[in-house]
């Protein structure tokens, strides 16, 4: 099994950066990746220094896929998300749009919590069970050269927390190789990343790779043993809901065979939605695949 560690720290989805790892279809792997403080928080002395280091979300990668080309798709298999240092770390700063009501007198808040027995020692008194996710995930987009800070139909910073052991992440190729990047690992996180930040950690993700050729997606996808869900990011939310329901109705046609009506119909009744970071407005919009008969 081929290992990536970490290297240089990406903070955009680039196709112009030199490949790191070449990986074939159906091959695992394993990928280190920085926290997205980039190392700067390890003790609840240490701050983020913005002026020394202004980006956020480091990226590991990128891999090429052999044989990957416009058109085709990533099925990527999150197998298993690992503290590499057996902590993670978060902060609290900028209230932004809750300034309105709670204010902006909001001290920094660096917060480092141990990591032990799959438990994260938030406090003396509380402790959150260890539920690993990927904050990023994406590819290289064919033009222009997106930051890890929004998401987008290349995947990017979703902060979605179905990106996780046991799913599968769904991602368009649009260049030659693919260019697939991943990072920001959380050990937990709340809907909606309230201060934007997750349980921040430095992470080994095991993944498994498979190329789909000629299968084309929209957008970022995901899939449990147990859900679909499709993916979309814009503001104002309410418009990336609806643009996330209507690619899942989309290819509950394509792939199910369901009317995109019946589709409609149905998902008025049972379908569910997972935020991200709710200021970046991205929707995972879901359905449970025992409707799907």
């Amino acid at each position: 099994m081929q290992r990536l560690p970490i290297g240089p720290l990406y903070y955009e989805y680039s196709r112009h950066n030199e490949p790191r790892l070449h990986i074939h279809s159906g091959e695992t792997v394993v990928v280190e990746s920085e926290d997205a403080f980039s190392g700067q928080i390890r003790t609840n002395d240490d701050r983020r220094d913005k002026v020394k280091l202004p980006q956020g979300n480091p990226q590991t990668g990128p891999i090429w896929i052999e044989d990957a080309e416009p058109g085709d798709s990533l099925a990527v298999t999150i197998r298993e998300i690992k503290p590499l240092i057996g902590q993670c770390s978060t902060r609290t700063s900028d209230p932004r749009q809750l300034a309105e009501w709670l204010g902006t007198e909001c001290p920094h808040g660096t917060h480092v919590c141990p990591i032990r027995d799959g438990q994260i020692f938030w406090s003396d008194k509380i402790t959150i069970p260890y539920a690993p996710m990927l904050g990023c995930i994406g590819t290289a987009p064919d033009w222009g050269v997106p930051t890890t800070i929004p998401a987008g139909i290349h995947g990017g910073n979703m902060d979605i927390i179905e990106v996780c052991p046991g799913n599968t992440i769904y991602l368009p190729v649009f260049v030659k190789g693919g260019y697939l990047y991943l990072g920001d690992a959380h050990a937990a996180m709340g809907h909606g990343e309230l201060s934007a930040s997750g349980l921040e950690m430095p992470a080994e993700t095991t993944i498994t790779v498979e190329l789909r050729k000629g299968k084309k997606v929209s957008g970022p996808r995901i899939e449990s043993p147990t859900e679909l869900m499709a993916v979309a990011t814009g503001c104002p939310m309410e418009r990336a809901a609806a643009e996330a329901f209507a690619k899942l109705i989309l290819w509950l046609e394509a792939d199910y065979g369901w009317d995109r009506w019946r589709s409609y119909d149905l998902l008025t009744h049972v379908a569910r939605i997972s935020v991200g970071y709710y200021a970046f407005g991205t929707v995972a919009a879901k359905i449970e695949k025992r409707y799907l008969q």
